[in-house]
């Protein structure tokens, strides 16, 4: 559980760290609901 949990922070902060140089929000908020999607099939299937 500690690893998931690490693996799943490490992701959150490079997304942040993403976030800062796109400048468009809907971009943004379009990658963040893809990335969502593509984590949730990966972790569930």
């Amino acid at each position: 559980m500690r690893r998931i949990c690490g693996f799943a922070l490490f992701w959150i902060a490079v997304g942040i760290t993403i976030s800062l140089f796109i400048k468009s929000t809907f971009f943004t908020v379009c990658l963040i609901f893809a990335l969502l999607i593509l984590g949730y099939n990966l972790f569930c299937c």
